[in-house]
Formats: C-alpha cells, sequence, structure tokens
C-alpha cells in the first residue's frame, strides 16, 4: 500500500507556501497507519485533514458525516498519542 513519506509533507508545505506547525514524523505515522487500517489513499486522508477537502462518505451538504469525523478524530488521537 502506498504510504507518505517526511519529506513529501515538508515539500507539500513549502510548496505551498504554508508553514509546517506540526511535527511530520507524527503526521507520517498518524496518516499511514489510519490509511492501511482503512484501506484509503494516505494523501486522501492528508488532503482531509489539511485542506478539508472531501473524500468519497466525508461531506454531506458540507458537513462532515460521521465517517469524516471518524478519520479526523481517530488520526488526530495517532498523532497526539504517538
Amino acid at each position: 500500500m502506498k504510504q507518505i513519506k517526511i519529506n513529501e509533507i515538508r515539500q507539500y508545505f513549502k510548496d505551498n507556501d504554508l508553514k509546517l506547525r506540526h511535527d511530520a514524523k507524527k503526521l507520517k505515522y498518524g496518516f499511514n497507519r489510519l490509511a492501511r487500517e482503512e484501506k484509503i489513499d494516505p494523501w486522501d486522508l492528508f488532503y482531509l485533514v489539511i485542506k478539508n477537502k472531501p473524500m468519497t462518505g466525508t461531506h454531506s451538504y458540507g458537513f462532515h458525516t460521521r465517517y469524516g469525523r471518524f478519520l479526523i478524530d481517530t488520526f488526530s488521537n495517532y498523532y497526539y498519542n504517538n
């Protein structure tokens, strides 16, 4: 399965003139672990968390669905408890 690398996360922030305020290692861990568990693309998860870009089943009328909240909350749990 595809995985996100630390240098790809840093490069994304650099390319988009954004300041990386979080630990890239923890971001990588959270995205890759949850993507593997849910069998989803880690980049789709990255864009959901970073840009609020919808994935299939994560938004309804512009609001997060239960599945969307589950993904974001689980990612946050992995990030802060790693």
